[in-house]
């Protein structure tokens, strides 16, 4: 399963992000990657730190797992539960893939802050604001489960702790800044990462 659950991470990483990009770069002519290099030890830059530790452990870890390295944790080693692990994670991936699509020309891998894009607020993003990042957190939390090592479970927090600090203090600001009062009212209509929760109160 470890194996398995390699194979599925690489070809999810290599849609979501190297597919991805070429698509878009045929199509804009821009590959849409944005990078920026925060002060080291700023929150903006712990939480490149963090995503790229996840994303580097997502690789590592069920390697380590397949290899023998390291042993599953026999509390969540179950052959079930390695089952539904695999079909998450496959609803992640997919979701990963679907959500950067519908953001059409406005898809971006980091922020520019002197960029200004349109605003997508329709399709999945009516129902969540990041949906890219709550996709991800669900493919990594199905790998997690196929081959649940402590590596396996330390690449899952850090994937988690550093999309919580982009959202929140690289991307939010930068789409108040950018959107003004069309994202505030966006923000108290729609969840940041599930349906109905992290809305933003009303002013008024």
């Amino acid at each position: 399963m470890a194996w398995i659950a390699f194979t599925l991470y690489l070809t999810g990483i290599l849609v979501a992000f190297v597919l991805r990009t070429w698509l878009h770069k045929r199509r804009t002519g821009d590959s849409g990657h944005r990078h920026s290099h925060p002060p080291a030890g700023s929150a903006a830059w712990w939480a490149q730190a963090l995503l790229g530790i996840g994303t580097l452990g997502g690789f590592i870890a069920p390697l380590l797992d397949a290899t023998g390295t390291l042993d599953p944790l026999l509390a969540l080693y179950h052959p079930p539960i390695q089952v539904i692990g695999t079909v998450v994670a496959l609803i992640g991936f997919f979701g990963v893939f679907a959500a950067q699509q519908a953001m059409g020309n406005s898809w971006r891998i980091g922020v520019d802050a002197e960029e200004r894009t349109a605003l997508v607020t329709t399709g999945v993003f009516g129902l969540v604001r990041n949906p890219v990042f709550t996709a991800i957190i669900t493919a990594m939390a199905g790998i997690s489960a196929m081959t649940p090592t402590w590596a396996q479970l330390l690449a899952l927090a850090a994937v988690i702790a550093g999309i919580e600090l982009q959202v929140r203090v690289v991307e939010e600001p930068y789409l108040r800044a950018t959107h003004g009062t069309a994202y505030a009212e966006y923000t108290r209509h729609t969840g940041r990462f599930l349906p109905g929760l992290g809305r933003t109160a009303s002013t008024t």
